[in-house]
């Protein structure tokens, strides 16, 4: 049995972040930072049969062309994906009335949908970038053992391409599920690797009144390139979701709508319309 300190409900028996009970989740889920997009995808849906919100947490569940999907905001960083995936793993895969693990599993389908910017310069501002890798540097998901889903070799490639100080922690390579990235694929769509930062200006090469340790990591990870797989974006979330629907066995993807271009200094004329051509592509996807 899972102790009361360690799976923590809330009164009525929902999870304590999310404020959910099973019930009010469907296997389709979108990933989105904002919890403020929520609203900017289901807004598409047929019907909304269940909402809530608690924190940074929204989350909606309804119908979308007959198909029932949630849409959930998930606030930044990896910190707050091991918030939400385990507690979603817990709707799923735990009987929270026992607490135990149920013997049958479920896997759920887990798409992110999200702004980035481009490293490249030939992936230009309002295109979109799905994730084949997800490339963590926050060190988050080093607290799990995960040594049997990572990319090692690509990650020995990095570490050596960059030159890597590994006081900042060993980073780990994830790859997206082969599912869900034949299943949203497609010719407008770049592929490469996404990295994920633990945050939004030093560890993303952003320089305001601080140094940072390495003031060329970022034109490294530009260069960065493993069997003609490179770096293609630079974000808060992918690797956490991907290592960890790996090992509690979810099939999770990121995509990402390119509202800017780092290589060249461009931003997107009309970010908000990038995003919404984005939500249109997923929902029809996941609706075939």
């Amino acid at each position: 049995m899972i102790q009361s300190s360690e799976l923590i409900l809330n009164p009525d028996g929902s999870v304590y972040h999310l404020n959910l009970l099973p019930e009010n989740i469907a296997h389709d889920i979108i990933f989105v930072g904002d919890q403020n997009r929520v609203e900017k995808i289901t807004q598409f849906f047929d019907s909304i049969e269940f909402s809530t919100q608690k924190r940074e947490f929204k989350t909606q569940t309804g119908l979308f062309k007959g198909k029932r999907i949630t849409v959930m905001s998930t606030g930044i960083g990896p910190d707050n994906i091991d918030i939400v995936m385990n507690e979603l793993d817990a709707l799923v895969n735990i009987d929270l009335k026992t607490r135990t693990p149920k013997e049958n599993l479920t896997s759920l389908n887990i798409i992110r949908i999200g702004t980035s910017g481009s490293l490249q310069a030939d992936i230009p501002v309002d295109s979109f970038v799905m994730g084949k890798f997800g490339l963590g540097l926050d060190n988050m998901l080093r607290s799990y053992l995960i040594d049997e889903i990572s990319e090692t070799a690509m990650e020995d490639a990095f570490i050596q391409h960059t030159n890597w100080d590994l006081r900042k922690g060993r980073p780990y390579i994830i790859a997206c599920s082969e599912k869900l990235e034949k299943r949203l694929e497609s010719n407008r769509i770049f592929k490469g690797i996404t990295g994920t930062a633990g945050g939004f200006y030093g560890p993303q090469g952003r320089v305001l009144r601080l140094n940072i340790q390495d003031e060329n990591l970022n034109s490294k990870m530009d260069n960065f390139n493993y069997n003609g797989t490179r770096m293609t974006n630079l974000e808060m979330e992918t690797s956490a979701i991907y290592g960890l629907g790996k090992l509690l066995g979810h099939n999770c993807l990121s995509l990402n709508a390119i509202i800017a271009n780092r290589a060249n200094g461009t931003f997107s004329e009309d970010p908000y319309k990038a995003v919404d051509e984005l939500i249109a592509y997923a929902l029809g996807k996941l609706a075939e």
